[in-house]
């Protein structure tokens, strides 16, 4: 196994059909929403013409998304997590719709625009925490990152080809069809979700009702393994975050083309889906800890790089790179969080993974913008990265059990915090 490449690991696939099914779905709802992502943006720039109508789509995504992401952790400890996402995604197809319905009517109203927007994200985030904890319960431990690295190559697919075929689509039958296809799209991940098997927090009776979370869910991220893993990503997406700078990148290295700035986009997009495809080779290391920790410091390396890069041919490449290191941390990063979490608490730390997730890019890309305009793009890129790498670096010198953390060989499933770890985790009751 070892010194040899190995492409994309399909095991999930064969070994689970429960997993096969949410995967579909999931893969299915992803290119869904980046296309309705897409139609979102335009009907406001439409409605407003203005940069503060389009900013505003931030506001309508970002609090929903950290306020019911959290509350989805502990509804996701309480009752059937498959009740939970069945409920989420029933709540987004009836969002998607109403995007539809006033799309066709015509609507002048960017106000019910992004009530709209809103809602969907809220049943979205709602249902989040559940859905990131079904491959661990679906899959054999050894196959955990396998799945995450599937699901993750599914997302950089739909990131690179929903824009394009957003585009055909409104060209050709405008915003009305784009939010049908993501209503239909919803409605297949639903379908995925109705036939999986129920899956009930640890504890809770056979019937499925509604219990009290496990006390103590909170308290169980002290754990080194999961603060560490969680701080690694927040240093790499806080301090490193690119996107906001490529329009000012493009402009004054590259002539501000609309066509550079496509590709600036989608460097990091195919760094992920190469990263991804080749993801065989680093889903069967164990060291997921190590790994994390060296993706997230190549990921600031990437992009320093990408801020002294002249050539458009070099700027690519270090955008792919990022890319690439990215999604070997996401893969990473999430079968750890996944299998260090007692599943009587997965539902509240795979929220918090989740918001930190959501809010360390988008806080990232602020502070990128702020500090580009104080000085530079190329110093806020550089100086951003840099510090990235010496956080990471700290990270991993006050962390010696996530440096040393593998995941685990067959399905063992994660146990409650106890006296081996009362120090780091509390004592949990």
């Amino acid at each position: 196994m070892r010194g040899r490449v190995r492409f994309l690991d399909t095991r999930p696939l064969r070994s689970s059909p429960a997993f096969r099914d949410l995967w579909i779905g999931t893969s299915v709802s992803q290119l869904g929403g980046q296309i309705a992502n897409v139609a979102v943006l335009a009907q406001v720039w439409d409605l407003t013409g203005s940069p503060v109508g389009t900013g505003a789509i931030g506001l309508a995504t970002g609090l929903p998304m950290v306020l019911f992401g959290l509350l989805g952790g502990t509804v996701a400890d309480t009752v059937d997590r498959r009740a939970v996402v069945r409920a989420a995604t029933a709540g987004q197809v009836l969002a998607a719709a109403g995007l539809c319905a006033q799309a066709l009517a015509d609507n002048r109203n960017v106000l019910l625009l992004l009530a709209l927007v809103a809602m969907g994200t809220a049943c979205g985030a709602l249902g989040a925490p559940a859905r990131r904890t079904f491959p661990v319960r679906l899959l054999p431990g050894d196959q955990v990152a396998a799945g995450l690295a599937l699901t993750n190559l599914s997302f950089q697919a739909a990131m690179l080809a929903g824009p394009a075929v957003a585009g055909l689509i409104i060209a050709r039958w405008d915003f009305p069809a784009a939010y049908a296809t993501q209503a239909v799209a919803m409605a297949v991940s639903m379908l995925a979700v109705i036939r999986l098997p129920a899956m009930r927090p640890e504890g809770a009776d056979a019937a499925g009702g509604r219990r009290r979370p496990e006390r103590g869910g909170w308290r169980v991220l002290r754990r080194p393994t999961l603060w560490g893993s969680m701080a690694t990503d927040l240093s790499a997406t806080l301090l490193a975050m690119p996107i906001a700078l490529f329009p000012l990148v493009n402009e004054i290295r590259f002539g501000g083309k609309p066509q550079t700035l496509g590709l600036l986009l989608s460097a990091v997009a195919v760094g992920g889906i190469t990263a991804g495809l080749l993801s065989g080779t680093v889903t069967r290391w164990r060291r997921a800890g190590l790994v994390q920790l060296s993706a997230a410091g190549v990921w600031g390396l990437a992009l320093a790089c990408f801020g002294l890069a002249g050539p458009l041919w070099l700027a690519l490449g270090c955008l792919a790179v990022a890319g690439a290191a990215d999604t070997v941390s996401v893969v990473t990063r999430s079968a750890l969080v996944q299998l260090e979490t007692p599943d009587a608490y997965r539902g509240r730390v795979s929220s918090v993974e989740h918001v930190i997730g959501v809010a360390g890019p988008e806080l990232g890309n602020f502070r990128g913008g702020l500090l580009a305009s104080a000085a530079s793009a190329p110093f806020s890129l550089v100086f951003g990265g840099l510090s990235a790498i010496l956080a990471i670096a700290a990270v991993a010198a006050t962390n010696a059990p996530l440096r040393a953390y593998r995941t685990p060989p067959a399905a063992a499933k994660p146990t409650a915090p106890g006296v081996a770890d009362a120090a780091a985790a509390g004592q949990v009751s």
